[in-house]
């Protein structure tokens, strides 16, 4: 099978224009937590404005309640993605745990019913570079991955949700994946999976997938420049990336979700460098490659495509050009992009 070959397989599975779209070589958009970039992510609002900015997938991560329902937060701790510190109901839940190796102090999902969960609002997550959108700030709820997934359905659009933390909850005796696919049977099966990317850091988690149904699914491994996955800790993810690597990532996945700065590297002072050779090494191992996270503001940009006073106090915040960004990464030939930002990633594209 070549590349071309995949992606129109892809695309004859999805049964909606975003899919198709990639066949015909066009880099799909995956808006990043919704349109984070101006609404707080991972609410209905912020994928909802992504769908109107024209991104072909909407972003959820996912994490799993006490009573097993699956949220859309992009941790599972909500200290700064909810209203939960101003619940007094709640205070006695705060609680020390390590994620992954990271300790953390907090509130967490796992430790909250479904209905406790509602009962929060969420609130923008880096207010200090996206201050705008604390003006939204305690009006939306936490979704369910089931509201996120109907939401893609209604308006005809794919869904690329993350399993967060795998291993870690199913510790905490809460397990994401028979969850999952119980909730995308729901959500009609087949069709939903259809149009849907499913991806995750661990590998473990995207393998059991199919020894657990019968759906087809399409996953996508994702590869992070430091590091590996937490339930292969002898593995790294650079040896992943290796051609071997990636031929076996093969066998139970059809893309990466790699780290931007595995397909185009910033040199010293902070510019982009020359593309590597990831793209081209993941083709022809079949797999397409969706690199993440394209953000707008000057402090997520190389220091040539900053814009304004870097002397004003609100200058890393300030937008700078992105799109010069984007065409650099389509112009490496990747099939699709994470941004915060979808408007400026469809424009960048066409």
């Amino acid at each position: 099978m070549n590349r071309r070959d995949l992606l129109v397989g892809a695309a004859a599975l999805a049964g909606c224009a975003s899919m198709s779209e990639t066949s015909n070589g066009r880099p799909i958009v995956i808006a990043h937590r919704g349109a984070s970039a101006y609404r707080p992510e991972h609410t209905l609002a912020s994928y909802t404005l992504a769908i109107e900015q024209g991104a072909d997938f909407i972003e959820p991560d996912l994490v799993m309640t006490k009573d097993h329902f699956l949220v859309c937060r992009h941790e599972n701790e909500i200290t700064q993605t909810t209203n939960v510190a101003d619940h007094p109901e709640f205070a006695s839940r705060r609680k020390t745990k390590t994620v992954d190796g990271v300790e953390a102090l907090g509130w967490w999902v796992e430790d909250f019913t479904l209905a406790e969960l509602k009962t929060l609002r969420a609130r923008e997550r880096i207010p200090q570079l996206r201050p705008a959108n604390t003006q939204y700030n305690d009006q939306f709820e936490v979704p369910t991955f089931a509201e996120a997934l109907a939401l893609a359905q209604a308006r005809g659009k794919g869904i690329y949700p993350e399993l967060k933390h795998p291993t870690f909850l199913r510790e905490q005796g809460v397990d994401p994946v028979p969850a999952f696919i119980a909730a995308v049977n729901e959500g009609g099966g087949q069709r939903a999976a259809d149009i849907m990317f499913v991806q995750c850091f661990e590998i473990g988690a995207i393998r059991t997938l199919a020894r657990m149904s019968s759906i087809r699914w399409t996953c996508v491994q994702l590869v992070a420049a430091d590091g590996g996955p937490w339930d292969q800790r002898e593995t790294s993810y650079a040896s992943m990336l290796t051609d071997d690597g990636l031929r076996r990532i093969a066998e139970y996945a059809r893309g990466l979700g790699a780290e931007k700065s595995l397909v185009i590297p910033r040199d010293a002072g902070n510019n982009l460098a020359g593309p590597t050779d990831l793209v081209a090494r993941a083709h022809a191992a079949n797999l397409v490659v969706h690199p993440w996270t394209m953000r707008p503001e000057n402090f997520f940009l190389p220091t040539s495509l900053r814009i304004g006073d870097a002397g004003a106090a609100d200058y890393m915040r300030q937008h700078g050009n992105l799109d010069a960004e984007l065409r650099a990464f389509y112009a490496a030939g990747v099939d699709g992009v994470f941004s915060d930002d979808p408007a400026a990633a469809v424009a960048a594209r066409a």
